[in-house]
């Protein structure tokens, strides 16, 4: 573990996670300059070299000959040595540490020409920041073999816009590509004072080549005042959109359902055992239950009759994220809270329909989510049943109200009155016809005990014990472990789901948790928010702050002991317990910080393992799911010490090994709790995390990310966030309006996908571990 700052690599890039991205054609880049108010760089001279940093890359002119020089004689040429570096970046900024000042502007947009000689689509970020760190921060796709104009819009009508969707449709017309905003950015920076702006690609699987000209500011086209209006049609697709997969009645869902039936069957792949472990490969212990072990090198986890074992699956398959905001709301009085016993979120607990003297109290909270929908039904029509509601949500237009699922009310126009069990045949059929070795995370329990796919079952710690603080709680503050409640509340959920696993073989093991904001690399006062913040608290108020008190009255003996060490004036213990601020740390502070979060992280792994193994002893625990904003080497060497497998959520192209390299050090077996692919071809407005040029691209790679998690000797899985598309209008809990499913809105495969999933799942065992 000693070499554990290694992971700086993987966490620092907190600024690049996962959000937003849009499809790039191959039209030509615009020419006309018609509506430009400023051209910040046209590459015409040397002068842009005082301006240009570059970091892991290189650059070079092309000249009018060359592919890619769209105004003028000449071009700038951007090479990243992705074999080499796992992030490349190119930065432009004005001269002698100034900024510009583009405040004359409204309604304007950042434009540049980009070129991409290449035959592989690349995810690149740009990010537009101000003298105060504000960062603009989008993201796109540069199709392979294209030339196009990109823009950002900086100043305009559609930024000041909460519509309940990560992305909205184009609120102008133009023939320029947008980069799309990632949720957690500011979209408003002080355009009086912008610092830089930085073009960037991270854990590229290959090297990649652009060409850059004209970057410039350009006035806004005339917005269209109805662009939120009248967005999807009655199967919840988007109305303008013409893609493969769209439905167009009721008689096209039945004969394309039909076509995929008469084909689907749910025969295992034949290197199988019946778990899906490597029948074909070498025989281990069999214990009954899955574990894990190293087999020549290489971590893996074993089946219950004691094969090789690599979990491919599919995560999120439920109904609970299908639904979507209305704009209707209801009298709350009427409305049932939630317990102080409950033991699942409010985005995970299916559709909780309304029912009795609320509905007459049934009325609009937001019109403008209203009338984003052509059709929705009249509460007394058979449809109907596929309402529901949230009293919360995460972000979004609206704070609570009415949501409709249109994912349930096709599989109810596809298979009739009993379409929720014909929907769980079909997706085991579809699961094993493709490949799948399991599922991921989040499955609805319907599944847990039909013997034909193994899972991982899933709880959250949730309830009204004492919190603590990162300072930038991405989902929710964090728990404090030392709160007596937190264990009480560990004890409730590992029960619910140990009754409901029923200690089946089948079950892999558990995650507890997830994306948990632990702290971020990059400063100390990311990295140690927790203690930070914490020692800023009353010990009377905080369970950890009084962990914390302990544990340096017990190092220091004396106040002047601790002032010396800090070089802090803090009058006497009794002032610390009431709560201190800490700033200019020392060197000795920093190592305090370092041991009270690892005090902190190693109670939350430390009594979660002692429930899960308690109640679920056959099962293995897999942790909370990391996010590479939200883990630092404190809270991984914790983890290491109590999970059975360590788990990562990580959205990126694929596992590139300078990032990765931490793995060694830990020497654990992993596992790949969410990734995916997304595109703009389907008419769904925020193609997802990561995003690929088109259905065939997303199938491409999709192959990459796997083979880079399969020769991964640490890896034992891969999990695919998510079965279905999001709702075209956003899920009810924080918006996604992803291209990131299997099926569509009206569950139709996206055959390309699915092509190339049987492709990796055919040769998965023999790649992982046949050449031993």
């Amino acid at each position: 573990m000693k070499n554990l700052q290694t992971l700086t690599g993987l966490m620092l890039m907190t600024g690049l996670t996962a959000c937003s991205l849009q499809q790039t054609t191959g039209s030509s880049a615009e020419s006309t300059n018609s509506n430009t108010l400023l051209t910040l760089v046209d590459f015409e001279s040397d002068h842009y070299k005082t301006m240009l940093t570059v970091t892991n890359g290189s650059s070079q002119l092309v000249t009018d000959n060359g592919q890619g020089v769209s105004q003028g004689k000449q071009a700038l040429q951007l090479d990243m040595a992705a074999k080499q570096n796992y992030l490349t970046a190119f930065t432009l900024a004005p001269q002698d540490n100034s900024t510009w000042d583009w405040s004359q502007y409204q309604n304007f947009s950042l434009a540049i020409d980009i070129t991409n000689p290449l035959d592989e689509s690349t995810h690149m970020y740009l990010e537009v920041a101000d003298s105060d760190g504000k960062l603009h921060r989008r993201s796109v796709n540069v199709g392979k073999n294209s030339s196009q104009t990109y823009h950002v819009e900086l100043s305009g009508y559609d930024l000041g816009i909460e519509s309940g969707m990560r992305a909205n449709p184009d609120a102008f017309e133009t023939n320029a590509k947008p980069f799309l905003y990632r949720w957690g950015a500011t979209k408003e920076i002080d355009l009086s004072a912008v610092k830089h702006i930085q073009f960037s690609a991270e854990s590229l699987l290959s090297d990649r080549r652009f060409i850059i000209d004209n970057i410039r500011l350009v006035q806004n086209p005339k917005y269209d005042q109805a662009y939120l209006k009248g967005l999807v049609d009655e199967y919840g697709q988007a109305i303008t959109a013409k893609f493969p997969q769209k439905v167009s009645n009721d008689q096209d869902l039945a004969a394309r359902t039909k076509r995929e039936l008469s084909h689907l069957s749910d025969k295992l792949f034949s290197d199988r055992s019946q778990y899906g472990g490597w029948a074909q490969g070498p025989k281990l212990e069999a214990t009954g239950y899955f574990r894990t072990t190293k087999y020549k090198g290489k971590w893996a986890l074993v089946d219950p009759e004691g094969y090789l074992f690599f979990s491919n699956g599919i995560a999120n398959v439920r109904m609970a994220n299908t639904s979507t905001m209305t704009g209707i709301d209801f009298d709350k009085a009427l409305i049932p809270q939630r317990s102080k016993d409950d033991l699942t979120p409010e985005d995970s607990v299916g559709l909780n329909r309304i029912t009795g003297k609320a509905l007459s109290t049934r009325h609009v909270n937001s019109e403008m989510r209203n009338n984003m929908f052509s059709w929705l039904p009249d509460y007394h029509e058979p449809l109907a049943k596929h309402y529901g509601y949230r009293r919360e949500a995460h972000i979004g237009a609206v704070e609570s109200g009415e949501t409709y699922s249109f994912y349930q009310a096709n599989l109810e126009r596809k298979y009739g009155d009993n379409f929720m069990q014909t929907w769980k045949d079909i997706t085991l059929k579809r699961m094993r016809n493709w490949g799948f070795t399991s599922f991921g995370n989040w499955i609805d329990p319907m599944f847990y005990h039909e013997n034909q796919l193994p899972y991982f079952a899933n709880g959250w710690i949730i309830g009204n014990f004492k919190k603590v603080s990162s300072g930038a709680d991405y989902w929710a503050p964090m728990p404090d472990p030392f709160d007596p409640l937190f264990a009480e509340r560990v004890r409730a959920t590992v029960k619910q789901v140990a009754s409901e696993v029923q200690n089946s073989p089948w079950c892999i093991g558990v995650f507890v948790d997830n994306e948990k904001s632990w702290g971020r690399m990059g400063s100390i006062e990311t990295q140690y928010g927790i203690v930070i913040n914490t020692l800023g608290r009353a010990t009377t108020d905080s369970p950890t702050k009084a962990h914390y008190s302990q544990l340096l009255r017990q190092q220091y003996q004396t106040i002047d002991k601790l002032n010396a060490s800090w070089n802090s004036q803090i009058a006497s213990w009794q002032a610390f317990d009431q709560g201190v601020k800490v700033k200019d740390f020392t060197d000795s502070q920093v190592k305090d910080f370092s041991t009270l979060l690892s005090a902190y992280a190693d109670q939350y792994f430390k009594i979660v393992r002692q429930e899960t193994k308690q109640q679920m002893p056959n099962h293995l625990y897999m942790g909370a799911r990391f996010a590479p904003w939200g883990m630092t080497p404190e809270v991984l060497n914790a983890a290491v010490k109590y999970t059975d497998v360590m788990s990562f959520n990580y959205y990126r192209e694929g596992l590139h090994p300078e990032q990765w390299a931490f793995l060694e050090e830990i020497d654990m077996p992993s596992v790949i709790g969410e990734f995916h692919f997304g595109a703009d071809d389907t008419g769904l407005y925020h193609p997802g995390a990561v995003l690929a040029q088109d259905q065939q691209d997303r199938a491409q790679k999709y192959q990459g990310y796997l083979n880079s998690v399969i020769d991964n000797p640490y890896m034992v899985g891969a999990h695919w966030f998510q079965y279905v598309d999001s709702p075209t209008t956003g899920r009810a809990h924080d918006g996604e309006n992803y291209n990131v499913g299997f099926v569509t809105s009206a569950d139709i495969p996206y055959q390309p996908l699915v092509d190339k999933v049987k492709e990796v799942n055919g040769y998965l065992y023999q790649r992982k571990f046949g050449n031993q």
